[in-house]
Formats: structure tokens, sequence, C-alpha cells
């Protein structure tokens, strides 16, 4: 049974983010190389609830947590068949494959939030997931309108993103539709054409950086690609902030190259419920589900003695 590693995107941070790390001596390097160029302190932030929704301080916080509870696993690890990772979390997906230490991470984790932050500002905007509504539907609301699909992960599950105005129309408009609605904890629209300013920047971060081909295959977040070069990485990473992401593809890729365990690195379970609803015979679980470590690799290690 093939393992895939999840990497989370925003939304789902939590004060405990990094209790399960605590002492243990590679996980702390990594956070104490990331904090050396954030400037501030990843537990402090965590002790301030509205702080660690701010996206400034999020995009690195989940990154760097992502990269250093992998370093503490991998060790008695099997080997994953590839790393994936939903919105920001491909960016941390890039780190856990080998493409980048935590200090570059870190810097372009900030970079990434700072430029989004931006364009933001002149073009502000948010996100809304939206569930019962099948795809044609949902574009043909958003048509006209400053809206767009900004992930699509099921045939009826997607998140929106667009312009506040452009929300509360649709907000009403697919209510009176029968579809379930969510707005988000994000403060911008995320994976839309709000966004493209922020590309050209990123993509020159990206250029400038020491990221280099990841050990293991990343699956890009736009197209499903199977990544295994630098140069393509930096195409899909700097692509992604204002395109849609095709998160059931990336699922549906993982799942017909022979993964069948599934570890959610986190924050939050989202992710492993989503394959967990998407699949019958597959495991998917998250570290948040764990109380410790030693849990979390002893799941492992049955699955590993499996294959």
């Amino acid at each position: 049974m093939s393992l895939a590693i999840l990497c989370s995107g925003q939304g789902a941070q939590h004060q405990a983010m990094l209790d399960l790390l605590a002492g243990h001596p590679a996980a702390e390097k990594i956070i104490e190389a990331g904090e050396s160029i954030l400037g501030f302190k990843l537990r402090d932030v965590l002790s301030q609830p509205d702080a660690m929704f701010r996206n400034a301080v999020a995009q690195p916080l989940i990154c760097l947590t992502q990269l250093a509870l992998w370093t503490a696993l991998r060790p008695d690890a099997p080997r994953p068949a590839a790393f994936c990772g939903y919105s920001v979390g491909e960016l941390g997906a890039y780190a856990c494959a080998g493409a980048l230490d935590a200090a570059e991470l870190a810097r372009l984790a900030a970079a990434r939030a700072a430029l989004m932050d931006q364009v933001a500002a002149t073009q502000p905007g948010g996100m809304m997931a939206v569930q019962g509504l099948r795809r044609e539907e949902v574009d043909g609301l958003c048509a006209g309108q400053r809206a767009w699909v900004a992930i699509a992960i099921g045939k009826e599950e997607f998140v929106i993103g667009g312009e506040h105005d452009a929300l509360q129309l649709l907000d009403t408009n697919l209510s009176a539709r029968g579809a379930r609605l969510t707005r988000l904890k994000v403060g911008l629209a995320s994976h839309t054409p709000l966004l493209s300013d922020a590309v050209p920047p990123f993509r020159m971060e990206l250029i400038a950086s020491s990221l280099t081909d990841p050990d293991t295959p990343v699956v890009a977040g736009i197209d499903a690609a199977w990544v295994v070069r630098r140069e393509p990485a930096i195409d899909k990473l700097a692509q992604q902030l204002d395109r849609t992401i095709a998160w059931g593809a990336c699922l549906d890729m993982l799942y017909e190259r022979g993964c069948r365990v599934f570890l959610e690195l986190g924050p939050g379970r989202a992710l492993a419920r989503m394959l967990q609803g998407r699949f019958e015979d597959i495991d998917a679980r998250s570290v948040d589900d764990f109380r410790t470590l030693d849990g979390v690799s002893s799941w492992l290690a049955k699955h590993a003695q499996q294959t």
C-alpha cells in the first residue's frame, strides 16, 4: 500500500499545533531556522488566537509546522510515493519532499503571503465553501459576477473566491438553490483572477530561491501533474495563486498511482475526511488524530508491514 503525505491549507490553525513536537531535537531545529527568518516565535503566535489567522503569519506557520512534523516522522515512516499540498500546503509539500530547507521555506511562505496581501489591498475579497450543487450550476451563478471557483473538491463540493459584494449575492442565490455554505477564515480571494498581479513577483521569488528538484514527486494543485523537476515546480507554484485548484483531480491522481494510505500533516482533519468520503478502500488519518508522535509512527509502521 503506497503512502501519500498531504499538507493542509489555511483555516484550521489551532493553539496545540506544535504540541506534539515539543522537545523533539530535529523538529525544534526546523522551527528555530524558520523563526530566524521570520523574526517572531511560532509558539508566541499560537497564544494569540487572532494572530494565527492573519495571512502573513498563517502561511509560514502552517508550512514550517508541516516540515517540522515530517522531519520528526520521516526516520520511522515508509517512503512516500508522493506529497501533495492544499493551497499554501503545496509549498510545504515541496519542503517535505526535500526541495526546500526550513529557512528558504519560511522566506518563500512569508513572501507569498506579503505579495498576496499587497494585491488584496487593492482587490479585496474572501472565500466561501459550497456543497450541494454541481459545477455547471456554480459556474452559472458566478458568471457575470466578480467570483470564481477557486478550489474544485468533488462533484458537488467547491470553494468560491471573489469580491465581497459578489459573495454576498452568491450567498443569497446559492442558498435559494439549496446549497450549504460556509464562509472561510481567509481574508482574500486565493486562486482567482483577483490575485493575478501577485503571480509575476512570486515567480521571481521562486526563480531566485534555492528550490531544487524534489526527492519525491509532488502533485501540482492546478492540474494534478506529477512534478519531479525545479522548473515545473516554479511554474505551477506561481500559477497556483490565481488559478483554480483541482483538488479532486489531485486525490484521484494519487489513487490512480496506487496510494491507499494517506497521512495529513495538518493543521486540521479536512483532507483526511475528503479522502474517506471519496474512496472506500483507503486508510486516511491526520496527525491531529493522534496524541503523540509515537502514535503516528506506530500507525505508519503498521501499514509499512503490509506493503
